[in-house]
């Protein structure tokens, strides 16, 4: 093995309409350091497995086979089995954007059998209006194929999901019990489907290692089901596991059995413990051929030195200590063992660009499963996915893994890198919409790379994660706009300004008010992440942030949201002191595998579970902009009290002056439009400047004195030719002409000033 063939999996399931970029940055990582690298989405390929006419007949076979007891709606689609046969394959196209000519089919000619999730189906005219058919269509096809994903958990998946499989498993499993006996039965039809692709892969790459990804709970089913068909189809084969949840659940592993499965999991990024894994796999592979090829030779020769020597050659290196970092294994006693040599990581300007190649992009599937415009970002469209920073720059809040290497290490790249590192992707992938997947994206990181995309014309429509903190100006937030970003989602979390406090989040209620009013006055879409059930939390408190959330959806400056239920990791500020927040962790203990999530009790809190569904039919209806005036009461079954806070927080928040143009003396200027014309005419008054500009919507002409026009077209073209040298407010008044006939504070309180700031001359 002196060079191992790689195989990199992402088991079921995560996304459908886009790949989960883990293996992708793996594989560009080790590419550039000369393996060869194969990686697959069995996520997406058993999907489309499952919803062909071919997997649809399994799945009616098994049914009628299997002796379900049936729910009438089971019952009816079992019925319908021939039009679902007939349809399957036509929109399993259209949502791959293959066959966009049966939008008008499924909208108009009950083309789709319908079922259960048809039967909430909203008013789709007022929601995507009359030009709106292919989205009307693929929401249609969305219901559709989550009736048929209904139909299969009922019957012969159970632990069907279209984004999880198997997740409860998964989900605070202390013990290894429940997933080795699941592991252990008979595969179900899925697990079969899932086995059939594995065998076909393993046949085609011939693959030495096999590494897996394993995001979330429900990867993890998959996962080992995959890492235990390898093992059989090939023996002699090594299979990895890294990704989000070992970082997070595992990191405490005792559990000997796991390790029937994986020989080797890893914690934190993959990069350097995946590249000291293969180093040392391939040093054991050179020592092995070298035993095999020479031992005959040393047998025909009756040479007992040399066989002892060449033994003791494939001994050495083996049992020195492991060259691994950050690695569970299972040592030749049986026991798990963790090594973590004190190698450096790898640096984050080091890790290459992600590599999407033979991940099939075509066959991801664009759907449509809420009408709101912001919160289909997640399941509609291709997005490559890319990281401006490593970890967290505040990593500070209390409900968050601040402690684990993914937030708390820091480390930014150059905008420069990041600009080719985008312009590599679209090359390789055709595909120029970017998701940036930072824990919370920098603002002063984001504001070079938009900086660097102007400067460089590399055209992309791209949203991220922010913090939702005053660095983010109405300025920035235009001049983000102008680089492609048509969205941001941020945690406002708890909408209540003690409980921020105690959660060390670092923004008020009225800056982030201010904050998505600029990004919304940018044209930039908001997303709220939502938090009920933290410690100490009242239910004066929990109505109080629903009343805040309404009045944000109320003035249109947060368009989409999701309300979360506190949890208590281990890992985190809470965690790890819950009587600082008055709070008693009660369990569960350590078990051998899986530790994370911590049960807790709030003694001074509310009965957070009763208020969740309200929170959430509240939410769903204020996104679609409906019953916004309703009373809070409305959303809940039992007595609530009335809101206290102000019910104009939001505009009293919006309303407060931000600084004056003439206290910004150290904010570069940014012009985002084009160098204008400048000729003189003659005017009642005397000669006078005019500048024509010319813009992508409408052109625009300022009027102003020779002098003044002289000096602000020298300024704009300076600014629209020369990205490099960043020009401050404070040098532009230095050169401002002394014949103007005004001072430059003056100057910046006039028409012709706020005009320009108006079109595009931005305080950055």
């Amino acid at each position: 093995m002196s060079s191992p063939r790689i195989l990199l999996i992402t088991p079921p399931l995560t996304q459908l309409n886009t790949p989960y970029p883990a293996t992708a940055y793996i594989k560009g990582f080790l590419t550039g350091r000369g393996y060869q690298v194969t990686q697959a989405d069995l996520g997406l390929d058993l999907v489309l497995k499952l919803f062909s006419q071919e997997g649809l007949r399994r799945v009616f076979a098994a049914i009628e086979q299997g002796g379900f007891e049936l729910s009438d709606n089971a019952r009816r689609m079992v019925r319908l089995q021939r039009s679902y046969l007939t349809t399957i394959g036509p929109v399993i196209r259209f949502l791959q954007n293959k066959d966009t000519t049966l939008a008008p089919r499924i909208c108009h000619a009950r083309y789709l059998p319908e079922a259960s999730r048809f039967d909430n189906v909203a008013d789709l005219e007022s929601a995507f209006g009359t030009m709106g058919l292919t989205d009307q269509a693929r929401h249609l096809a969305t219901l559709y194929l989550e009736d048929l994903g209904d139909l299969i958990k009922e019957t012969v998946g159970p632990q069907f999901g279209f984004s999880r499989y198997a997740e409860k498993l998964g989900m605070s499993a202390t013990s290894f019990d429940p997933l080795h006996e699941a592991l252990q039965a008979a595969p179900n039809l899925l697990d079969q489907m899932l086995e059939e692709l594995l065998d076909a892969l393993v046949a085609r790459v011939e693959p030495d290692v096999v590494g897996f990804s394993v995001p979330f709970p429900g990867n993890l089913y998959g996962a080992l089901r995959l890492a235990g068909r390898a093992k059989q189809l090939r023996p002699r084969i090594k299979t990895l596991m890294g990704g989000g949840y070992p970082n997070t659940e595992l990191r405490q592993l005792k559990e000997p059995r796991f390790f029937d499965y994986i020989d080797y999991l890893t914690l934190d990024d993959g990069e350097g413990p995946w590249l000291r894994l293969l180093e040392y796999l391939s040093q054991k592979g050179r020592h092995a051929e070298l035993v095999e090829a020479s031992l005959p030779l040393a047998i025909s020769a009756s040479n007992n030195e040399a066989i002892e020597m060449l033994r003791q050659a494939q001994h050495d290196g083996l049992d020195s200590p492991l060259p691994f970092q950050r690695t569970f294994l299972r040592n030749a006693a049986g026991e798990v063992e963790y090594v973590n040599q004190p190698f450096p990581d790898i640096p984050h300007p080091e890790v290459g660009t992600p590599d999407y190649s033979d991940l099939p992009l075509t066959e991801y599937l664009s759907v449509i499963e809420v009408l709101n415009p912001m919160h289909r970002l997640w399941s509609d469209g291709r997005w490559n996915k890319l990281t401006i920073a490593h970890g967290c720059y505040w990593k500070r809040c209390s409900f968050c893994d601040v402690t684990l290497d993914y937030i708390s290490r820091y480390e930014t790249a150059p905008a420069t890198l990041l600009v080719d590192r985008i312009e590599q992707i679209i090359a390789q992938t055709g595909q120029t919409g970017f998701h940036f997947v930072d824990e919370a994206a920098p603002p002063l990181a984001l504001r070079d790379l938009a900086v660097e995309l102007l400067r460089r014309r590399v055209s992309i429509t791209w949203w991220g994660n922010i913090r939702f903190e005053k660095t983010f100006s109405p300025d920035l937030c235009r001049l983000l706009a102008a680089s492609g970003c048509i969205a941001v989602s941020g945690g406002l979390e708890v909408a209540s300004d003690r409980l921020l406090a105690l959660m060390e989040k670092g923004v008020t209620i009225a800056q982030v008010a201010r904050v998505t009013d600029g990004f919304t006055q940018a044209g930039i879409m908001v997303h709220a992440y939502l938090m009920y059930g933290f410690p100490t939390q009242s239910a004066q408190e929990t109505v109080d942030s629903l009343e805040v959330v309404r009045q944000l959806f109320g003035a249109g400056i947060v368009q989409s949201g999701y309300w979360h239920r506190f949890s208590m990791t281990a890992h985190s500020p809470v965690g790890k002191n819950p009587a600082k927040y008055q709070v008693a962790a009660i369990g569960p203990e350590p078990g051998t595998f899986a530790w994370n999530d911590l049960w807790h009790d709030d003694p001074t809190g509310t009965d957070h579970e009763r208020f969740g569904p309200g929170l959430a039919k509240a939410l769903y209806n204020y996104m679609h902009g409906v019953a916004l005036q309703e009373p809070l009461q409305f959303w809940f079954d039992f007595k609530t009290p009335r809101p206290t806070v102000s019910r104009h927080l939001i505009q009293q928040a919006l309303q407060e002056e931000g600084k004056p143009d003439f206290a910004r003396q150290n904010n570069r200027l940014f012009w985002l439009g084009n160098a204008p014309e400048l000729r003189q005419e003659a005017g009642k008054k005397g000669a006078r400047a005019v500048l024509t500009f010319y813009e992508q919507a409408e052109d625009f002409e300022l009027k102003t004195s020779p002098t003044l026009g002289s000096w602000l077209h020298q300024l704009l073209t300076r600014l629209t030719t020369d990205y490099d040298t960043k020009l401050l407010l404070k040098e532009a008044a230095a050169s401002f002409p002394a014949t103007a006939g005004q001072s430059f504070e003056a100057f910046l309180q006039s028409p012709t000033w706020q005009l320009l700031r108006e079109k595009g001359l931005l305080l950055i």
